[in-house]
């Protein structure tokens, strides 16, 4: 591959010449494989009474404690996937605080024996949490005009800044989305960046469907630069964070009341911030690893302004009758940790749960503009009426000839019998693939105990050719998948969990890739947990 970027960063082939931020992207991505025979690199051992507070907040900076209101909202989780089923609410300090409860809240404590830890509605890699979500708003009732970060363990705003800005008679609300690698850099090392990009696409996703609860729609704005984030969201202070752990800009959200709402981010454009204060707290006081890797590839990866985006697919409904209300069902969702090895999964809810992959699938795919890059592999252990196997599900007619030109030329590209004609799902080899998929997965039983494990393959050469910062959004993407997966599978009385920490290349050599066309950037698993009742779980805010 010879590429060269031009001046708005992104890369065009050229003969002799290769972009130094996609080589910096593409060495720390071959870097950062685990191999059979090593891991990535990470520390040697940890200190869990060590671990780095989980909850980034800002002293001295004034406090707007939030209603805790999500429980008012009546919306059944099958509602959400249903075009003008919910009528949009006003934009208002109760509704702006049930979106960030079921985005970004908490859902529970845990407690066994000695410990205690808080759990999200927001997933992360080892619940170790390094996305940071900060609003922006103007003309919204008892909210002055700021920058706000929002404090999850108090489920509080912290205004960071005051906004000056024109009027224009019309409540705006932005959402920006940081990251804090060292939270996961502490327990993963160097491929921490990765799971932090991964739990940005679980934040989009998250953030989607709570915006839905309130008939709103979000929309990626696209064309803001990762500077331009990092000076509004005053990421860039250093004053701010003497000592602390620096933030990492990943991308800003909008929040309309309905999807053909005309942009309103011009406003912040123009807008005048003053009165900055707070003083950020220090994370980890004795840090014993650096990887300065990390701040190698973010910075390769940074975004620069661009044009928007004009992908614009035609969205449909999901199917879905499940009735649970959906604030109920974004709480209730966790990391599954252990799974029934005998569970039988019905094939009804398994297709159910890859037609809401689908991009055209209404909600959440209405907040991704970008024309789909990453597509499952499934492998099938345990579903009622599938052989169990190998099988894909690309999300373009590309890139299922793609695949088929790329993968093991002996792979059948079968449907398989039953399957409903709108879901594009090939059988590829009919295989008993327990023993093969754990080792994969390093060693992890969750990975075969589940009624299906999947690959999520990234059109990976194709997309950095455009430009290295699409390294990120590659990531991001497979992260939503992850978080539909997720609450899918709430709906069907089971439940997921994302696996991390997987042998890449024998992944790729199972499936007969030679090169770089596609990588995988993130497994997950489904199946019937099994709980651990010695684990207390208790009310996420002493105030409810």
């Amino acid at each position: 591959m010879t590429l060269t970027p031009d001046e708005n960063n992104r890369t065009q082939p050229a003969s002799g010449a290769v972009s130094p931020q996609l080589v910096q992207v593409i060495a720390y991505h071959q870097r950062t494989k685990h191999r059979l025979e090593r891991y990535a690199a990470g520390p040697e051992t940890l200190d869990w009474s060590a671990q780095p507070n989980p909850f980034r907040e800002f002293s001295g900076a004034p406090r707007v404690m939030l209603p805790l209101v999500a429980d008012q909202l009546t919306a059944s989780f099958a509602a959400l996937h249903i075009p003008g089923a919910i009528a949009p609410q006003p934009f208002t300090l109760d509704h702006v605080a049930a979106m960030l409860e079921l985005a970004f809240g908490l859902s529970a404590w845990k407690e066994y024996g000695p410990d205690r830890w808080a759990v999200r509605c927001n997933p992360s890699s080892g619940n170790l949490h390094p996305t940071e979500a900060y609003i922006i708003s103007r003309d919204i009732p008892d909210l002055d005009d700021g920058v706000y970060h929002y404090l999850s363990r108090d489920h509080t705003l912290e205004q960071r800044c005051h906004i000056a800005a024109a009027p224009v008679n019309q409540p705006g609300l932005l959402v920006g989305i940081s990251s804090i690698t060292w939270r996961e850099a502490w327990k993963y090392g160097e491929r921490a960046f990765r799971y932090c990009q991964l739990d940005t696409g679980h934040a989009i996703g998250a953030l989607r469907y709570a915006a839905a609860t309130l008939g709103w729609h979000v929309r990626i704005a696209d064309t803001v630069s990762h500077h331009q984030l990092t000076q509004w969201l005053g990421l860039d202070r250093d004053a701010d964070f003497t000592h602390a752990e620096r933030e990492e800009a990943e991308l800003l959200l909008e929040i309309t009341a309905a999807p053909d709402t005309e942009a309103t981010i011009d406003w912040l454009l123009a807008a005048t911030r003053n009165n900055w204060c707070g003083q950020a707290n220090i994370l980890d006081h004795h840090p014993m690893y650096r990887w300065p890797v990390i701040a190698e590839v973010a910075a390769a990866s940074r975004k620069s302004v661009t044009l928007p985006s004009t992908y614009r697919p035609t969205m449909s409904a999901a199917k879905s009758s499940c009735t649970i209300t959906a604030a109920t069902l974004i709480r209730q969702r966790r990391s599954a940790q252990h799974f029934e090895p005998r569970y039988v999964q019905d094939v009804d809810s398994f297709y159910t749960m890859l037609a809401a992959l689908l991009p055209d699938s209404g909600t959440p795919w209405d907040v991704w503009n970008e024309t789909p890059r990453v597509h499952p592999v499934l492998f099938v252990h345990r579903i009622d009426g599938l052989a169990p196997g190998i099988y894909a599900l690309p999300r373009s007619t590309k890139a299922q000839a793609q695949m088929q030109a790329t993968m093991r030329a002996d792979f059948l590209w079968q449907k398989p019998a039953g399957c409903p004609e709108q879901l594009p799902l090939y059988l590829l080899e009919v295989a008993n693939l327990g023993k093969a998929l754990k080792a994969i997965s390093c060693h992890q039983a969750i990975a075969t105990d589940s009624t299906f494990t999947l690959a999520m393959l990234a059109e990976f050469d194709a997309t950095l050719q455009d430009a290295s910062w699409r390294y990120r959004q590659l990531y991001w993407e497979a992260g939503l998948l992850g978080q539909v997966l997720y609450l899918q599978a709430e709906a069907a009385t089971l439940r997921g969990t994302g696996i991390g920490c997987y042998f890449d290349d024998t992944c790729h050599d199972l499936l007969g890739l030679q090169d770089t066309t596609f990588q995988s950037m993130y497994h997950f698993t489904v199946g019937y947990p099994l709980t651990d009742h010695r684990i207390a779980s208790l009310p996420p805010y002493p105030r409810t």
